[in-house]
């Protein structure tokens, strides 16, 4: 190889060795300005879902907002009209002794008549109560019990046994099993006659003497 050859070879290889990083920097710049782009498409992206959330967010505050003005409402009408179905059950009640009444203010009025009206509304009354759960507690010649009775007084009797329910003054009441008023009642006493019952006579404090 002669000597001009070496000399014009030498020149490629500077020229070659120069054009080497202006490619690399053009890559390097291409590569940034889509890494840019990603990021500014991933920040558009993660936007658009913060807001998605937070329509959402306060779509459901609203809801749960009208869902609480509901409850409120309902059971403010629940309060004021709880008694609506009984208070319809006895206004025929009502009725039926406003008509005993004019029946028994007028001029030669049937005592019979009166008489029938007058059960026949008991009977509705009764029938108006036992649908809405209250029972009667009327516990004559039964066994005295402190859960349901209230002893007014105690009396000896040859013909009951012990711890009996002679006499009921007032009738009991209950709702759906649990009691509104007790039955007031005479009970026989530890000395009466008949059978012996195995149950204790009342306590001194269950019996309210009646003056």
């Amino acid at each position: 190889m002669s000597d001009n050859q070496k000399e014009t070879e030498v020149p490629q290889e500077e020229a070659v060795q120069v054009e080497s990083p202006e490619v690399d920097v053009a890559e390097g710049e291409l590569e940034a300005k889509l890494s840019f782009e990603d990021l500014e498409s991933a920040l558009v992206a993660a936007e658009a879902k913060a807001d998605d959330a937070w329509n959402q967010m306060l779509s459901g505050k609203a809801e749960l907002e009208n869902a609480r003005k509901r409850m409120e409402r309902d059971i403010e009408n629940a309060r004021k009209f709880a008694l609506e179905k009984f208070v319809g059950e006895l206004l025929p009640v009502k009725d039926s002794l406003e008509l005993g009444q004019q029946a028994a203010s007028a001029d030669g009025a049937n005592v019979e008549k009166i008489r029938e009206g007058v059960d026949l509304t008991l009977k509705m009354f009764c029938d108006a109560l036992d649908k809405f759960g209250v029972t009667e507690v009327n516990p004559e010649n039964e066994k005295f019990n402190p859960d349901l009775h209230q002893a007014m007084s105690m009396q000896e009797s040859p013909d009951v046994a012990p711890n009996t329910v002679m006499a009921v003054f007032q009738k009991g009441l209950q709702i759906n099993g649990r009691l509104i008023r007790p039955a007031m009642v005479v009970v026989a006493g530890p000395n009466s006659g008949g059978n012996i019952s195995d149950d204790e006579p009342p306590a001194a404090s269950q019996i309210d003497e009646i003056a």
